[in-house]
């Protein structure tokens, strides 16, 4: 709360001028600073109370009647307001904690109060002194002692305390953090969640490794990969798009629980669930199925929801959603009859099934392939429907090159993509452990990439191959993209609100500082 607005004013003008008046005058600032004998950037300050910890503290000594216990604080954080009326200042410090006043007092401050000319909205400093509280009713603290601790050089954007545009947000995300505190608060639930799913894996038995990140070879998924060249070895390298054939190498060699978190690269597009570098989880579980990987999800899921919200009913945009468990089990060939009217047995082939895209005014290449055909059917017809979290299950071999047989439905096989909120948020298969099969299905993908231009097909991963060779128990594999998961259990509409640093077009000049 402000003191007496109509006596304190701001110690800046709204419109402090152009920017190259903003920053001579901060340096000039500086250099007074400096010509005081005082170092604007101090290697350290020896704080003892966060902002809300002195509040709390100076809460508990006031109901206890001991006002001593709130003597002898010292706070630090950023300059967010300043109100200066005279002989007395306020200024309001921020730091990851939240928000405290401090009061200073020209007859208690002495010579240090002079510095005060020389601050700025965006300083740090340093406060020791007592607790009290004024007139208003807040709690303050009355400084004895200052520190500048960290000279901003910059001024805050404009109207900073309602920074909205979004391309500034994102290019330069510390001064989002600064503007809005709010949004550090989603960053700090996407650590806990990810905390939450390594306690939850764990306490399956599963163990967490790491696999490499630049491979000779992209495989594990549908996707374009990011080349790069390593001079020592004078070889083509890729950055991983997947774990997954590492992982199951793993599986053969006699880990029976095994996942990964961490970053994979994909060279596609950018939207709102889509960024070319994004976080997954990968997880295999020796003798289980994909049955017993859905009601892993479910379980996982519902749970960093009761964490996360003290429920497990989540709101996102106009909707609810409900994590309860169990979810609805959908079979993807009668979803996609009901709301496109096409039965995919009907259409076995490419040729097939692109006359019949075509129909539904769907515009598909010249050369599909028609596991990509399905693909697109179900993002149009079906993924959107899919609000409350359902499992869509059995999808067609072509869609999935590395995924076991159905037994009783030729041509498909066990896998399920998990989706809530109409987005796909984790992906599963019983996982296919017959060599022979699997050196067949990657020479499929392999005639796919030629014959229909398709460079996200997958690729013959011979090592894997040989390690399949050894042989490989039954096994249940899972994905789950952190990122979409982040945003569905915060309620946020697009990726670049759950990464601190999303992939942005490179500016075409030195700029892009606010």
């Amino acid at each position: 709360m402000p003191e007496s607005p109509e006596t304190i004013q701001d110690s800046q003008p709204e419109n402090p001028g152009s920017l190259q008046a903003n920053l001579d005058s901060r340096r000039a600032k500086l250099q007074r600073i400096r010509q005081r004998g005082v170092d604007p950037y101090p290697p350290r300050f020896q704080r003892n109370c966060t902002a809300d910890e002195a509040i709390k503290l100076f809460e508990a000594a006031e109901a206890a009647e001991t006002p001593d216990r709130a003597a002898g604080i010292s706070v630090a954080g950023r300059i967010v307001s300043m109100r200066v009326m005279g002989r007395a200042a306020f200024l309001d410090l921020r730091d990851a904690s939240g928000t405290i006043q401090a009061m200073l007092r020209q007859n208690v401050l002495g010579d240090d109060y002079a510095i005060l000319p020389d601050l700025d909205l965006g300083d740090f400093l340093g406060v020791d002194g007592n607790m009290i509280r004024t007139r208003t009713g807040q709690a303050t603290i009355e400084a004895h002692a200052l520190t500048i601790l960290a000279k901003g050089m910059r001024p805050l954007p404009e109207k900073w305390h309602g920074l909205r545009d979004v391309e500034t947000r994102y290019r330069q995300r510390y001064l989002d953090l600064i503007a809005n505190p709010e949004v550090a608060d989603t960053f700090v639930q996407r650590s806990r969640i990810i905390s939450g799913i390594r306690r939850f894996l764990d306490g399956r038995g599963f163990v967490e490794v790491d696999t490499p990140i630049l491979v000779p070879i992209p495989a594990g998924a549908h996707a374009r990969p990011f080349i790069t060249h390593h001079n020592a070895l004078d070889e083509q390298l890729y950055l991983r798009i997947a774990t997954e054939l590492y992982l199951k190498r793993l599986i053969v060699g006699g880990l029976d629980k095994v996942y990964e978190i961490g970053r994979v690269f994909r060279n596609e597009g950018i939207d709102q669930d889509h960024n070319p570098e994004f976080t997954l989880l990968e997880s295999y579980e020796a003798y289980a199925d994909y049955n017993a990987v859905m009601e892993m999800v479910e379980s996982l899921v519902s749970s960093l929801a009761h964490d996360v919200h003290g429920s497990m009913q989540v709101a996102m945009g106009d909707e609810v959603i409900d994590f309860t468990p169990p979810w609805p089990r959908l079979s993807l060939r009668e979803e996609l009859q009901r709301h496109s009217g096409v039965d995919i047995e009907d259409y076995p082939d490419a040729e097939s099934l692109t006359g019949k895209c075509r129909d539904l005014g769907l515009a598909p290449g010249p050369r599909e392939a028609r596991g990509r055909l399905i693909d697109k059917m179900l993002s149009v017809y079906v993924e959107p429907r899919l609000v409350q979290p359902s499992f869509l299950i059995d999808y067609p071999e072509d869609m999935s090159p590395l995924a076991k047989g159905h037994p009783d439905k030729p041509g498909y096989v066990e896998r399920f993509e998990a989706f809530a909120a109409g987005m796909e948020i984790a992906n599963s298969y019983t996982e296919l452990n017959d060599p022979d099969v699997q050196r067949a299905r990657f020479a499929a993908q392999e005639h796919q990439r030629d014959a229909y231009d398709d460079e996200e097909a997958d690729r013959t991963d011979d090592d894997f191959l040989t390690a399949l060779e050894y042989g490989m128990p039954p096994t249940g594999g899972l994905g789950i993209g952190i990122d979409r998961l982040v945003m569905l259990l915060t309620g946020q509409s697009t990726i670049r609100d759950v990464l601190l640093f999303p992939q942005m077009r490179s500016l075409s000049d030195d700029g892009g500082n606010t």
